[in-house]
């Protein structure tokens, strides 16, 4: 690890222990993070949406983090950021979900004191410089928020068989489909909507990405879809009729796939590493509670049964780990369209191997662990049921596995250039 890495995660564990333990403590906080975890989170009476107080207290740890300099550190300087690398966001990731749960990095809605901030650098690489001056500053003062609509009813990986379409309607467009797992809508105040509006279904060509105020006529949330993972800001929305002005439209209008796919390696890779930090976790709590109980009169570590799942548990981290570090620090060395053409099989080896291995940790401590381990005194469930979903979000893992295969096989476009 780069020596200047390892001095920055002393003084994210400064922080966490001056200013985030503290407000975690403060008027019963502690009820987001315990055995009350989920029901303190989620008003069930409110379509299972996050609690207001539960936003509120994230959105205070960010107003801190930000405070402190940690909130943009991967951000470009020009933002007030770090110019954090690929490398350091790794180690961060895997650094902070090791310590289990807490405020400074929560699991189920990806809220940490170091932010992932995707839509500021899409809206600095697509961005008019009148798009950049309205949304950048929002975006960072927390004032503004943009949802992501890519996902269908009918289409997920298949995006470029979508079935919502726009229409040029004098100087704008006329959009209508349909949107699903369109996350975060509920306090969004504008939405990505990607739409075809010319090409062949299944053509990668003729997708438009749409910066779609929330509150426009026609654009409807139409109900929020419950998950192993409560609460839920996951909406289905249906969009009739919506009208954009010309200028609502984010980089190239025959490109809006290059937008959705531009945050992906980065996205992917940090994901991994928050898995696999999150499976050191359940690992490392295992070890511990296996050396201090004692049935039978004898520690369970003792027993081989104990041990060598932990083991077979402990060295896929460590490679994973290596993947993933080498992984990263080789996508800080290169462009972007040279990571998607020459390391898009490595990030995808790193994340699906790693959200697998997440979900294999807390199975096993929870084990470990027995009766208490499956209750929900123990932080096991919810890392299970946050990572499960990993598996299948951010490109399946079968699609990911296919990215690799693609490689292996030569069926990708290196093997269409020639190569």
């Amino acid at each position: 690890m780069p020596a200047e890495i390892a001095a920055y995660l002393v003084q994210l564990d400064e922080f966490i222990e001056r200013e985030i333990k503290p407000l975690e403590r403060e008027n019963d906080n502690l009820r987001f993070f315990d055995h009350r975890r989920e029901w303190a989170r989620t008003d069930f009476e409110r379509g299972g949406l996050p609690r207001h107080e539960w936003e509120d207290l994230l959105a205070e740890m960010r107003r801190r983090a930000d405070r402190a300099g940690h909130y943009r550190f991967a951000l470009p300087k020009e933002y007030g950021g770090q110019d954090g690398s690929n490398l350091a966001m790794a180690i961060i990731r895997e650094h902070l979900a090791a310590k289990g749960l807490g405020l400074h990095n929560d699991l189920q809605n990806e809220s940490s004191i170091v932010g992932n901030l995707p839509t500021v650098l899409m809206f600095r690489d697509f961005g008019t410089k009148e798009q950049k001056d309205a949304f950048i500053p929002g975006i960072l003062d927390g004032s503004m928020s943009v949802a992501f609509g890519l996902t269908e009813p009918n289409h997920g990986s298949d995006a470029t068989w979508m079935e919502t379409r726009a229409v040029r309607e004098g100087d704008g467009w006329r959009i209508n489909g349909a949107k699903i797992w369109n996350t975060g809508l509920h306090v969004a105040t504008h939405d990505f909507v990607f739409a075809r509006t010319s090409g062949r279904d299944g053509a990668a060509k003729g997708i438009t990405c749409f910066i779609v105020p929330a509150n426009s006529a026609g654009f409807k949330i139409e109900e929020y879809l419950w998950t192993f993972n409560m609460p839920t800001d996951h909406p289905r929305v249906s969009l009739t009729e919506v009208y954009v002005p010309g200028d609502a439209i984010l980089g190239d209008p025959e490109n809006g796939l290059a937008v959705a796919q531009h945050f992906v390696h980065e996205n992917r890779i940090r994901q991994a590493a928050s898995s696999l930090g999150a499976a050191q976790y359940c690992v490392n709590e295992s070890v511990r509670y296996a050396k201090e109980r004692k049935p039978f009169g004898r520690p369970l570590a003792t027993n081989q049964a104990i041990q060598w799942p932990l083991v077979e548990l402990q060295t896929e981290a460590a490679m994973v780990r290596a993947l993933i570090h080498k992984t990263a620090w080789e996508m800080d060395q290169m462009s972007k369209p040279a990571v998607a053409e020459t390391l898009s099989d490595k990030v995808a080896m790193c994340n699906y191997r790693a959200n697998r291995l997440v979900c294999e940790a807390a199975d096993r401590a929870m084990q470990v662990h027995g009766g208490l381990g499956y209750s929900r005194h123990k932080p096991f469930e919810h890392i299970y049921r946050h990572h499960r979903r990993y598996r299948i979000t951010e490109g399946a893992e079968e699609i990911q596995m296919r990215r690799v295969a693609q490689v292996m096989f030569g069926f990708g476009s290196r093997a269409k250039a020639g190569e």
